[in-house]
């Protein structure tokens, strides 16, 4: 039974390096196959002048200029053509109408979309373009392209929402925590349907060449499908890519008096902080594991009613086995856990969002997606991880963890319809 502060999930969308829409990033998923390959092409001539160690990425499956009007997407950083691309899915699947005849009042619809990152391609571009061409070569476009806002704004103007429009900047926990600030919009009142989620497009040689020197980024150069290898005993690192998770939330009351299509529920959301170091993690998991716990309690769950943990785990040395001392330590031993990054890549502030959704199609779909290249489960991972072939489960809830540099934490709990 619905409830006022009940939200929903009414429309989901999704571009990235496994497929151009939900349900093609979905059935690869299930497949096992991977997003990631060599990028020392013409595209990414950079690797090779920079010579550069790392020659991998997972890069869309579909380019958003393949989607979107040319004459749109000229006007946008890739990191807001992406977000684009997701929110027109998405919005589509909500059956909300067309922005002239919405099902919704604009003083009703906000949005929060998020970003790790942001417009930093077109930052550089325009600034080699300053250097070699002077004033007059650098486009007038520049500040709304590059500006971490961006995505959010220019899905905000697409249907014309007038409720809000925000865009959360918190490193890989970016797309969840969108979520959860859209969670609270919702629960309080202040507007009928958000449109939330996150975005990331910056496979460049500077975000590669800084990951590089922070020691983060798998060097598996020969291997790049079996390089993100999340839990396992032989992981180097993580794999960037890029890419968006839009969803249309709403409140209960107001989806059902429309009869709108329930998707799942957003059912609660935990926000921490480690106050620790910049780029690791607490090493007790402290911080993390209150998220969790903090999202359980507010979706007025017990730990014993999350079934399946999504996690962050992003195939670094210290943060995969941390994850699982916080996991324990906030739910317990029985969840079962499963690592999306192993075939998608690292998104940075789209990840939370994407695997929100992928969180919310396995309770749907009640199967829960391997974790790829996990031969030799690392013996500091007590809990059972998803490994080799998909596993059918009968799921009610299931956590998605999503955690950044600068040691913010977001947890969110996603149960069915």
């Amino acid at each position: 039974m619905s409830t006022a502060h009940d939200v929903v999930v009414t429309g989901l969308g999704a571009t990235t390096p496994l497929g151009g829409d939900v349900a093609s990033t979905w059935e690869a998923l299930l497949a096992g196959r991977s997003g990631v390959r060599r990028i020392d092409d013409a595209e990414h001539e950079w690797v090779e002048r920079h010579q550069l160690p790392v020659k991998i990425a997972a890069p869309l499956a579909v380019a958003p200029t393949e989607v979107l009007p040319r004459v749109q997407a000229r006007r946008l950083d890739r990191c807001e053509q992406v977000a684009l691309v997701a929110a027109k899915e998405a919005w589509a699947q909500a059956g909300l109408g067309p922005r002239d005849d919405m099902q919704v009042e604009p003083e009703r619809l906000a949005v929060v979309v998020a970003t790790g990152i942001g417009g930093a391609v077109t930052l550089l571009d325009q600034d080699d373009l300053l250097e070699t061409g002077g004033l007059r070569k650098v486009s007038p476009l520049t500040v709304p392209m590059l500006m971490p806002n961006g995505p959010a704004a220019w899905v905000g103007i697409e249907y014309g929402a007038q409720g809000g429009v925000h865009a959360p900047v918190s490193a890989c926990a970016s797309g969840a925590e969108a979520l959860a600030w859209a969670l609270r919009l919702l629960r309080g009142g202040e507007v009928d349907v958000v449109i939330a989620g996150g975005a990331e497009a910056c496979i460049t040689g500077i975000t590669v060449a800084g990951f590089v020197q922070a020691r983060t980024l798998s060097q598996r150069n020969d291997e790049p499908e079996r390089a993100s290898r999340p839990f396992d005993v032989d992981r180097d690192g993580f794999v960037l890519g890029e890419g968006a998770g839009i969803m249309v939330l709403e409140r209960a009351e107001f989806a059902a008096a429309r009869g709108a299509t329930v998707l799942g529920r957003l059912a609660g959301a935990g926000l921490t902080s480690d106050a620790y170091h910049i780029t690791g993690p607490e090493p007790e998991g402290i911080g993390q594991s209150r998220a969790i716990a903090k999202a359980v309690r507010d979706a007025g769950l017990e730990p014993s009613d999350i079934g399946h943990v999504n996690c962050h785990a992003t195939s670094t040395v210290a943060g995969d086995v941390g994850e699982t001392r916080a996991v324990r330590k906030a739910l317990g031993d029985h969840p079962v856990l499963t690592a999306p990054k192993s075939a998608l890549g690292h998104m940075v502030g789209a990840a939370g969002a994407v695997e929100s959704i992928i969180t919310l199609l396995s309770i749907k779909e009640g199967v829960i997606p391997a974790t790829l290249n996990l031969e030799n489960l690392d013996p500091g991972v007590e809990l059972d991880v998803v490994a080799g072939e998909p596993r059918k489960v009968d799921l009610d809830a299931a956590v998605c963890d999503s955690f950044g540099f600068g040691g913010h934490n977001a947890a969110v709990v996603i149960t069915g319809a």
